[in-house]
């Protein structure tokens, strides 16, 4: 009886690098209370991590052909993320207004969903990778001094 044994491509620095941001731009993600600013950490993370997937799996093209959506390509590289894909490419124009300020583009239920979305897509990107899922951690928002605040000892 044989083990079928997963090969894949190389992991390139870049794609480790990627991964890394998007893990942040989820930290970043979490710990903001701002709607638009929430969903648009989040959707990066996403963007970032195709980046990833990309940066595994495609090699350099002409670069005289015009630049793609890494959402039209990802499924061209890695199918079973497909309906990834067109999930997050959905929301572009919603991250597009959101990085643009609009208060009202999204939900803080659009954007809190979008956010356990993105790290589900993050961790499927990594195991995919080949790459040990490392939840991110948010960091601890610094508070100013307030009087009514009690002092953090440093």
């Amino acid at each position: 009886m044989s083990t079928a044994t997963i090969t894949r491509p190389p992991l390139v620095p870049a794609a480790l690098d990627l991964l890394d941001t998007a893990r942040r731009s989820l930290a970043t993600a979490a710990v903001t209370t701002v709607p638009v600013e929430r969903y648009a950490a989040a959707h990066l993370s996403a963007l970032r991590s195709v980046a990833a997937v990309l940066a595994v799996r495609t090699r350099p093209v002409d670069t005289r052909r015009r630049p793609r959506s890494a959402w039209v390509l990802l499924p061209q590289v890695a199918p079973e993320l497909e309906e990834w894909a067109a999930f997050f490419a959905a929301g572009a124009g919603k991250r597009a207004a959101a990085e643009a300020g609009i208060r009202t583009a999204v939900s803080v239920r659009d954007a809190d969903d979008l956010l356990r979305d993105a790290e589900t897509f993050l961790a499927l990107v990594e195991d995919l990778l080949g790459v040990p899922h490392q939840p991110a951690l948010p960091h601890q928002p610094t508070l100013p001094d307030h009087p009514a605040l009690p002092r953090r000892a440093y």
